[in-house]
């Protein structure tokens, strides 16, 4: 996984914070953006967890903080829940400016009810899915207990949440009161999956049943069991990460995978396009080859010289695992490890030449400890005979022909 922090300005020139996830060994497939909870930020575990979830299904996830929370700019006690969904507004048409249109939005407590207002309105959004959301916006109420007077009476008061300070102004209590999110969630008319834990003690289930009644088809529900409201336990996040990945494949649209094809072993193809990212095909297998970030590539799969010194690996442990059986040897375990570089030669024809290097494979071998003296050396020896080996040692020809 790759991450990349960014900034951009909302609809009031305020300028928010926000970490994007990519994947580690591909180009997203799609972007999604993520709506934390009600004064939690990007940086929230169980955030950081879902998108990280993410991202190993092929999606770029956009996670940021809304106005006034975290590293964005702003005061929280001038914001309101409109606000936030403007934020989210904002969010998707960075994303959609600078790399790609997001096609999933997901929501957590009340992020889950600004991203159902704010995908209401994006069109490229067509996947939905929120995760312990109020059916109703006026549900944080309950949050500000005994203040909500105060908030009314001086027009805002001082709120402990989560053990921290908030600032609540009375333009905040009147904006939520005016919300409809049933009867925006019927009128979105777009998939959405409902997350919920019947043991949340925060937004209690009946919540999930009211948002699932309303909604159209196709809609999907998912239990958290045993989950608490902030999905404090990590495997908990993790699996709504990977349930929200799969659940939305059916419904967004994914590039076609290269289907290469060749009479020949290997196929390799690049387009104008993918930089280094190299797409092969081996035999009846799919693999990627890439070059480093510091040279200009993606780091999406292996370097060529990386994949050459997996070849001599592979054999190597192959060689000595086939000779280990027929002499039945116990071989539990052997591994062979290889890095490649080019070094000054011990004897060559242009010593008088200092830059004059050959390419060097360094092996190392791994043998059991149940091996006695004489298995071991005759396994080093055995090493040196695998097949990618001797063809590395001999002369070899390349015949380039026009296909």
């Amino acid at each position: 996984m790759k991450t990349e922090k960014v900034t951009f300005k909302n609809s009031t020139g305020h300028e928010l914070s926000g970490k994007l996830e990519l994947p580690a060994d591909q180009k997203p497939h799609n972007f999604a953006i993520f709506a934390h909870c009600f004064t939690c930020s990007k940086n929230f575990t169980a955030t950081r967890n879902i998108t990280r979830a993410l991202t190993r299904d092929g999606f770029g996830v956009l996670r940021f903080d809304f106005t006034g929370l975290g590293e964005s700019d702003g005061d929280f006690g001038d914001t309101n829940f409109s606000g936030n969904v403007e934020d989210l507004s904002a969010a998707i048409e960075f994303l959609t400016t600078r790399y790609k249109a997001p096609t999933l939005a997901i929501g957590h407590s009340l992020g889950g009810a600004a991203v159902i207002f704010a995908s209401a309105k994006a069109n490229s959004i067509k996947a939905v899915a929120t995760i312990g959301t109020p059916s109703d916006t006026q549900h944080v109420k309950h949050l500000f207990g005994d203040q909500i007077k105060a908030i009314i009476e001086n027009g805002e008061a001082v709120v402990q949440l989560s053990g921290r300070p908030f600032k609540i102004k009375e333009q905040f209590l009147r904006d939520i009161d005016s919300q409809m999110l049933t009867q925006t969630l019927k009128k979105m008319r777009k998939p959405i999956l409902i997350c919920h834990s019947p043991q949340d003690d925060t937004v209690g289930i009946a919540h999930a049943e009211k948002l699932y009644h309303a909604a159209m088809h196709p809609k999907s529900f998912v239990s958290l069991d045993g989950a608490d409201h902030l999905l404090t336990d990590k495997k908990d996040s993790i699996y709504v990460g990977g349930v929200v990945a799969q659940w939305a494949m059916r419904y967004i649209e994914q590039p076609e995978a290269i289907k290469l094809q060749s009479t020949h072993e290997v196929v390799a193809s690049l387009d104008a396009t993918s930089g280094f990212t190299t797409a092969i095909k081996a035999g009846s297998h799919y693999l990627t080859a890439d070059e480093p970030l510091e040279v200009g590539g993606s780091n999406y799969g292996p370097t060529p010289y990386e994949l050459l010194s997996s070849a001599l690996a592979a054999c190597t442990v192959m060689t000595l695992q086939m000779y280990a059986v027929r002499k039945e040897w116990t071989l539990d375990l052997v591994q062979c490890h290889v890095t490649y570089s080019k070094q000054h030669a011990a004897d060559c024809q242009n010593c008088e030449d200092s830059g004059t290097k050959i390419d060097t494979f360094t092996r190392f071998i791994k043998l059991p400890e149940n091996l006695n003296e004489k298995q071991v050396k005759r396994l080093l020896q055995i090493a040196d005979k695998c097949p990618v080996h001797k063809t590395l040692h001999t002369d070899t020809q390349v015949i380039t022909n026009l296909l």
